[in-house]
Protein backbone atom coordinates (compact mmCIF):
# COMPACT_ATOMS: atom_id res chain seq x y z
CA UNK A 1 0.00 0.00 0.00
CA UNK A 2 1.78 3.71 -0.82
CA UNK A 3 0.03 6.60 0.54
CA UNK A 4 0.97 10.26 -0.78
CA UNK A 5 -0.34 13.18 0.19
CA UNK A 6 -0.38 15.96 -2.63
CA UNK A 7 -0.89 19.47 -2.42
CA UNK A 8 -3.78 20.74 -4.55
CA UNK A 9 -4.78 24.18 -5.35
CA UNK A 10 -7.71 25.87 -7.17
CA UNK A 11 -7.41 24.01 -10.54
CA UNK A 12 -8.15 20.96 -8.89
CA UNK A 13 -11.43 21.78 -7.38
CA UNK A 14 -13.63 19.03 -9.32
CA UNK A 15 -11.08 16.26 -7.34
CA UNK A 16 -11.38 18.08 -4.00
CA UNK A 17 -15.28 18.76 -4.25
CA UNK A 18 -15.83 15.12 -5.30
CA UNK A 19 -13.86 14.39 -1.93
CA UNK A 20 -15.58 16.84 -0.08
CA UNK A 21 -19.12 15.73 -1.00
CA UNK A 22 -17.91 12.19 -0.11
CA UNK A 23 -16.80 13.45 3.49
CA UNK A 24 -20.17 15.39 3.80
CA UNK A 25 -22.12 12.77 3.12
CA UNK A 26 -20.24 9.83 4.99
CA UNK A 27 -19.79 11.58 8.36
CA UNK A 28 -22.06 14.76 8.82
CA UNK A 29 -21.52 15.34 12.43
CA UNK A 30 -18.01 16.00 11.93
CA UNK A 31 -18.22 19.03 10.01
CA UNK A 32 -19.39 22.83 10.55
CA UNK A 33 -20.47 22.93 6.95
CA UNK A 34 -23.24 20.47 5.25
CA UNK A 35 -23.67 18.91 2.16
CA UNK A 36 -26.70 20.94 1.43
CA UNK A 37 -24.71 24.24 1.69
CA UNK A 38 -22.16 22.68 -0.69
CA UNK A 39 -23.84 20.04 -3.08
CA UNK A 40 -25.25 22.59 -5.67
CA UNK A 41 -22.23 24.96 -5.27
CA UNK A 42 -20.76 26.18 -8.37
CA UNK A 43 -17.08 26.35 -9.96
CA UNK A 44 -16.61 29.76 -8.23
CA UNK A 45 -17.31 29.13 -4.53
CA UNK A 46 -15.20 25.44 -5.03
CA UNK A 47 -11.89 27.40 -6.58
CA UNK A 48 -12.60 30.18 -4.07
CA UNK A 49 -12.47 27.54 -1.06
CA UNK A 50 -8.95 26.48 -2.47
CA UNK A 51 -7.64 29.64 -3.22
CA UNK A 52 -8.83 31.10 0.35
CA UNK A 53 -7.42 28.34 2.48
CA UNK A 54 -3.03 28.39 2.48
CA UNK A 55 -2.82 24.68 2.37
CA UNK A 56 -4.60 22.11 1.24
CA UNK A 57 -4.07 18.13 0.67
CA UNK A 58 -5.64 14.96 -0.73
CA UNK A 59 -4.23 11.92 0.16
CA UNK A 60 -3.58 8.97 -2.02
CA UNK A 61 -3.79 5.12 -1.29
CA UNK A 62 -2.90 3.15 -4.49
CA UNK A 63 -3.45 6.58 -6.57
CA UNK A 64 -7.19 6.49 -5.40
CA UNK A 65 -8.19 9.87 -3.39
CA UNK A 66 -8.91 8.37 0.44
CA UNK A 67 -8.53 11.50 2.34
CA UNK A 68 -7.87 15.35 2.67
CA UNK A 69 -7.06 18.01 5.03
CA UNK A 70 -6.38 22.07 5.25
CA UNK A 71 -4.38 24.44 6.91
CA UNK A 72 -5.63 27.34 7.47
CA UNK A 73 -3.27 30.32 8.78
CA UNK A 74 -4.89 32.10 11.79
CA UNK A 75 -3.89 34.82 14.17
CA UNK A 76 -0.39 33.42 15.51
CA UNK A 77 -0.81 29.71 14.69
CA UNK A 78 -2.51 27.59 11.98
CA UNK A 79 -5.58 25.63 12.56
CA UNK A 80 -6.56 21.91 10.50
CA UNK A 81 -9.57 21.62 8.91
CA UNK A 82 -11.27 20.14 6.64
CA UNK A 83 -9.95 16.82 8.21
CA UNK A 84 -11.28 13.41 6.54
CA UNK A 85 -10.34 10.04 5.62
CA UNK A 86 -12.87 7.29 3.54
CA UNK A 87 -13.84 4.09 5.33
CA UNK A 88 -11.62 2.06 3.41
CA UNK A 89 -8.48 3.79 4.37
CA UNK A 90 -9.32 4.33 7.94
CA UNK A 91 -6.69 2.64 10.25
CA UNK A 92 -3.63 2.44 7.37
CA UNK A 93 -2.16 5.19 7.95
CA UNK A 94 -3.56 7.78 6.30
CA UNK A 95 -4.54 9.93 9.26
CA UNK A 96 -1.13 9.79 10.57
CA UNK A 97 0.32 11.22 7.03
CA UNK A 98 -2.31 13.60 6.32
CA UNK A 99 -1.90 14.94 10.06
CA UNK A 100 2.68 14.87 9.50
CA UNK A 101 2.40 16.86 6.41
CA UNK A 102 -0.11 19.77 7.93
CA UNK A 103 1.83 20.15 10.87
CA UNK A 104 5.25 20.25 8.62
CA UNK A 105 3.49 22.72 6.55
CA UNK A 106 2.72 24.90 9.59
CA UNK A 107 6.57 24.24 11.04
CA UNK A 108 7.94 25.56 7.91
CA UNK A 109 5.86 28.62 8.10
CA UNK A 110 7.10 29.05 11.25
CA UNK A 111 3.65 29.19 13.54
CA UNK A 112 3.38 28.52 16.71
CA UNK A 113 0.60 26.46 17.13
CA UNK A 114 -1.75 23.91 15.12
CA UNK A 115 -5.32 23.99 16.24
CA UNK A 116 -8.66 22.27 15.47
CA UNK A 117 -12.23 21.32 16.44
CA UNK A 118 -12.98 18.16 16.85
CA UNK A 119 -16.72 16.45 17.95
CA UNK A 120 -15.98 15.06 22.00
CA UNK A 121 -17.58 11.80 20.57
CA UNK A 122 -15.29 11.22 18.33
CA UNK A 123 -12.46 9.25 19.64
CA UNK A 124 -10.62 7.29 16.91
CA UNK A 125 -9.66 11.21 16.27
CA UNK A 126 -8.69 12.12 19.20
CA UNK A 127 -6.52 9.42 19.74
CA UNK A 128 -5.16 10.48 16.54
CA UNK A 129 -4.30 14.16 17.51
CA UNK A 130 -3.32 13.08 20.95
CA UNK A 131 -0.82 10.58 19.13
CA UNK A 132 0.99 13.66 17.51
CA UNK A 133 0.87 15.39 20.82
CA UNK A 134 -2.22 17.85 20.47
CA UNK A 135 -3.92 18.26 23.91
CA UNK A 136 -7.36 19.12 24.80
CA UNK A 137 -7.55 23.13 25.59
CA UNK A 138 -11.91 22.45 26.48
CA UNK A 139 -15.05 23.46 24.99
CA UNK A 140 -14.75 24.65 21.42
CA UNK A 141 -16.88 27.47 21.82
CA UNK A 142 -16.27 29.31 18.29
CA UNK A 143 -17.70 26.66 16.63
CA UNK A 144 -20.42 25.42 19.27
CA UNK A 145 -24.06 25.76 17.12
CA UNK A 146 -27.64 24.58 18.65
CA UNK A 147 -28.16 21.22 18.19
CA UNK A 148 -25.28 20.25 17.14
CA UNK A 149 -22.92 17.68 19.19
CA UNK A 150 -20.34 19.24 21.72
CA UNK A 151 -16.84 20.11 20.29
CA UNK A 152 -13.73 20.59 21.75
CA UNK A 153 -10.57 22.58 20.82
CA UNK A 154 -6.93 20.78 20.61
CA UNK A 155 -4.00 22.71 20.20
CA UNK A 156 -0.55 21.68 19.15
CA UNK A 157 2.63 23.44 20.18
CA UNK A 158 5.04 23.22 17.70
CA UNK A 159 7.90 23.17 19.70
CA UNK A 160 6.99 20.38 21.63
CA UNK A 161 5.17 17.84 18.70
CA UNK A 162 5.78 14.57 18.89
CA UNK A 163 4.29 11.47 17.34
CA UNK A 164 4.03 7.78 19.36
CA UNK A 165 3.13 4.78 17.41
Amino acid sequence: MVIRCRQVTADDWQEWRDLRLRALRDAPEAFSSTLSEWQDADESLWRDRLSSIAYNLIADVDQVPSGMASGAETVGGAELMSFWVAAFARGRGVGDALLSAVIEWATSARYETVSLGVRAANRHAIALYDRHGFFDAGPDEQDEKPGQPAERRMILIIGEHRFST
